[in-house]
């Protein structure tokens, strides 16, 4: 019995220290942390002349991930409501700069979705 406790002691320690639990995965990378990155420069994505044009609206996702250092790395489109805005948001994303987000007071990788609106009206 007191063999069972140790063990079940032992696998709750390990668990409670996986990366799982911390929200981080097998790259360093987080997805919850204490601080948030927050944007420090931003840039809006070129507008496809055709699309505005003819007046057509959109959304486009862009999950990345932001550095130690607040550069943005690994941009990919998640959701987009035309494939002709993806680019434009690609190339907007990466000229972002952030803070970096924190965990336990350093800066650490992190996880975030980025939403573009293409709007006529702005």
């Amino acid at each position: 019995m007191k063999q069972m406790r140790r063990s079940s002691l032992l696998i709750l320690l390990a668990l409670l220290s996986s990366p799982f639990l911390c929200a981080q995965d097998a790259d360093g990378v987080y997805s919850k942390v204490d601080e948030n990155p927050v944007p420090t420069k931003t840039a809006a994505p070129q507008y496809p002349d055709s699309l505005r044009r003819d007046g057509v609206v959109g959304l486009v996702a862009v999950a990345c991930v932001i550095d130690e250092e607040g550069k943005v790395t690994n941009p990919n489109v998640t959701k987009s409501t035309d494939p002709a805005f993806n680019k434009p948001a690609l190339e907007a994303i990466q000229k972002w700069k952030f803070k970096p987000g924190k965990k336990d007071g350093k800066p650490v990788k992190v996880r975030v979705t980025i939403p573009f609106r293409f709007d006529v009206e702005s």
